[in-house]
């Protein structure tokens, strides 16, 4: 009977075969299909949101006199990481005077035509309930936080109103508007306002 044995090299070349054969049964696993267990997810959050602030800036070409109107310019600056559409403006009381100021920066008071003599300045179109909304001609969209456009310097045409009864003190003089007492707006994306803008509410 005969003996026969495998030479070094035929034992090699068996057992890389065999790792071969191996290694492709385990590829073919691989390609069964899995699937998703329901409510697989992940995590996001939001952001906060803070408060914009509306200030007093040196603009506007309609001048107030006694029984007239005038511009007010104003910049608005949003500190939110997306933009915010601003659509509508709450007014104080129509008795809720501006305070007069030598000179544009605001700095020093008229002397005789302060908010309690009073200067006779109001928000156009207050009224005598504090909080009344009024719609701005065109939505205002301020930028996000640290884009263009942010802050955003709007003039409202004709949006200061100055009684018949203003004191002569009040002539030649700035003046730093009361506070508003509130805003409509939303937030999210949104095309921001070209800065300079114009706007206005008209009742």
């Amino acid at each position: 009977m005969r003996t026969t044995r495998w030479s070094r090299k035929r034992k090699i070349a068996a057992a890389v075969c065999g790792v071969l054969l191996a290694g492709t049964s385990a590829f073919a696993a691989t390609n069964w299909v899995v699937g998703l267990n329901g409510g697989s997810s992940g995590e996001a959050q939001s952001s906060v949101v803070a408060n914009l602030t509306i200030g007093a800036t040196s603009g506007g070409t309609n001048q107030l006199y006694p029984g007239g109107t005038g511009d007010v310019t104003v910049s608005i600056s949003n500190p939110n990481p997306f933009p915010v559409t601003i659509t509508a403006l709450q007014l104080p009381t129509n008795t809720t005077y501006a305070t007069g100021y030598t000179t544009s920066t605001l700095t020093t008071t008229q002397t005789g035509c302060l908010s309690t003599t009073p200067s006779d300045v109001v928000w156009n179109f207050s009224t005598a309930t504090s909080g009344s909304s009024h719609t701005l001609t065109s939505a205002l969209t301020v930028a996000a936080s640290g884009q263009a456009n942010n802050p955003l310097v709007v003039t409202l045409t004709n949006d200061a109103s100055m009684t018949a009864a203003a004191p002569a003190a009040c002539a030649g003089t700035y003046f730093s508007m009361p506070s508003l007492t509130g805003i409509t707006a939303t937030g999210g994306a949104a095309v921001a306002t070209a800065s300079p803008a114009t706007d206005a509410w008209t009742s």
